[in-house]
């Protein structure tokens, strides 16, 4: 599974503090934290309809993480939605669109990793581009990758950073196995999530999914959880072990970028009949309906 390139992104601008590019202008300094040394916070939005779903939770994330980096100087709320809209209406864009919201520490005074010598405030930028749901729709192939999600005394989870290389280490094996993505497990060999989402198992019409020890607190995760105690579904969280998931009738991800995508194959495996399952295409319909009918309407 490879990310195809929308042409309507050809001429996209993206926001960077306060002004606004085109995607072939940089406009990010050499010296800037997150070039330096991934050093930045990040979430990924969902604009349906000209409505954000999840927006004040995404942005409630952003904020925790960044506060636990020690980031000096946050934007506020107001600041950073009116930075998004300002891009989505740039860009003309109303509907089926990821905006990937990133604030770094800043600028450096001088090259180093020192926190201290980052004096002039934080670095907010947003990419808005038409982007559909990335996943096949018909099942996911996912191969375990040796690459372990690290704890919290390693590198928290919660902090939702933007240094990103244990994912695209295993997303790499993942390739080579021939599999669209990696399923990752924890230090003690339980399973975490893929490379770039959550995962749900579903066994005797139940599901179960990992709890958030080895991976962030994912918004859509939890409204999934949320969901499902509404419409009389059971949901375990707990650990679970790689042969669960092998023998699980259903798996499925949740993420904002691939919202609810169903895996079919782990490890060479087929899952339950290898089709899509009928409590992941319930699940799937839930969440559509939930999410664009309950966002944060910024566009008219």
């Amino acid at each position: 599974m490879l990310q195809r390139y929308d042409e309507r992104n050809a001429d996209i601008r993206y926001w960077v503090n306060g002004e606004l590019l085109h995607r072939s202008r940089p406009g990010l300094s050499p010296f800037d934290s997150v070039v330096q040394g991934g050093d930045a916070v990040w979430e990924g939005l969902r604009l349906y309809r000209g409505a954000i779903f999840g927006l004040h939770e995404h942005l409630a994330r952003l904020r925790r993480s960044a506060t636990a980096l020690g980031f000096t100087s946050i934007p506020g709320d107001d600041e950073i939605i009116a930075a998004v809209t300002e891009t989505l209406r740039a860009n003309e864009m109303h509907d089926g669109v990821h905006v990937r919201l990133t604030l770094t520490r800043g600028v450096k005074v001088t090259s180093g990793m020192d926190p201290r010598l980052n004096q002039a405030g934080p670095t907010l930028i947003v990419l808005a581009e038409f982007k559909a749901p990335v996943y096949d729709t018909t099942g996911l192939r996912l191969a375990t990758s040796s690459v372990r999600r690290p704890g919290p005394d390693v590198l928290d989870p919660k902090i939702h950073h933007a240094n990103l290389l244990n994912s695209i280490l295993a997303k790499i094996e993942a390739t080579a196995a021939g599999a669209d993505d990696a399923l990752m497990l924890d230090q003690r060999g339980f399973v975490a999530e893929t490379n770039a989402t959550h995962l749900f198992a579903v066994v005797n019409g139940a599901l179960i999914t990992p709890s958030t020890a080895a991976c962030p607190e994912g918004i859509t995760r939890e409204t999934v959880l949320r969901l499902a105690d509404e419409h009389g579904i059971p949901a375990t969280v707990r650990d679970i072990s790689l042969t669960e998931m092998y023998t699980a009738d259903e798996v499925f991800c949740t993420g904002t970028m691939g919202e609810i995508a169903a895996v079919t194959v782990i490890d060479g495996r087929d899952i339950g009949d290898g089709k899509v399952g009928p409590l992941t295409s319930r699940v799937a319909r839930l969440y559509q309906d939930h999410a664009t009918a309950n966002g944060v309407r910024l566009l008219s």
